[in-house]
């Protein structure tokens, strides 16, 4: 068995297209799947250059149920462990020396377990190699966080199969530290210092007025047994 790290962005549900279209910009240039369309809640729709469960149909997820993605980002290789990742890899190099990293399985879950009221994206490595660097590398992790940035996601985070969870963005900084840890007890302490989400009571970061009447349970983790095909390791 091996481990299967995974980088999650938590995001205003009102943000989803524009996250989808700033992960659209990370894709390689060339040797690109035939794109898919992509119904979203609400109706929106986004075109978007990578597979669903390596399918490239059209995909409707306008009643919420779970987005499934197979992705391939182009990344830098700017420090030891993205080196020492790349030399065992098949991905593509683009003109600026950044690499293909694939595929990575991105869910998007248009009703977070962190909390209802915003959306998550969850990108899981597909091998054990990618999972290492995604906790090693500080190119991949600025990937990442970019990404937050840009789509306007409150927190970044990466799981790497422990109690703890490591904080990568926060409220618009960048951050490094853990949850549990010694600034947030548990999940509920880092939820509580984010903007009130839309269609839910107003609130302030640090305030927790918002969220008292919701329940903030994990939901089980996706299967990956199902997966398939010949991703770039």
């Amino acid at each position: 068995m091996g481990i299967d790290y995974s980088y999650e962005i938590v995001l205003p549900a009102r943000n989803v297209a524009r996250a989808l279209t700033a992960l659209a910009g990370l894709a390689p240039r060339t040797h690109r799947p035939p794109p898919i369309t992509v119904t979203l809640p609400g109706g929106d729709q986004v075109v978007l250059p990578f597979t669903s469960k390596f399918r490239n149909e059209p995909v409707d997820c306008s009643d919420g149920s779970t987005l499934h993605l197979d992705t391939v980002i182009m990344i830098g290789v700017d420090d030891d462990a993205m080196r020492e990742f790349s030399g065992t890899s098949r991905g593509e190099r683009d003109e600026n020396g950044r690499l293909a990293v694939g595929h990575i399985y991105l869910a998007v879950h248009f009703t977070s377990w962190w909390h209802p009221g915003y959306v998550s994206l969850s990108f899981t490595a597909a091998t054990t190699g990618m999972s290492l660097a995604f906790e090693r590398s500080a190119s991949i992790r600025e990937v990442f966080t970019g990404l937050t940035a840009e789509s306007g996601g409150v927190c970044c985070l990466l799981d790497t199969e422990r109690e703890t969870w490591q904080i990568c963005w926060l409220n618009g900084e960048p951050m490094h530290d853990t949850v549990p840890g010694s600034r947030f007890a548990g999940h509920q302490d880092l939820v509580a210092t984010w903007p009130a989400p839309d269609g839910l009571r107003g609130g302030t970061p640090g305030r927790t007025d918002w969220r008292r009447t919701v329940s903030v349970a994990p939901a089980p983790a996706p299967s990956l047994d199902s997966r398939v095909g010949d991703p770039t390791q």
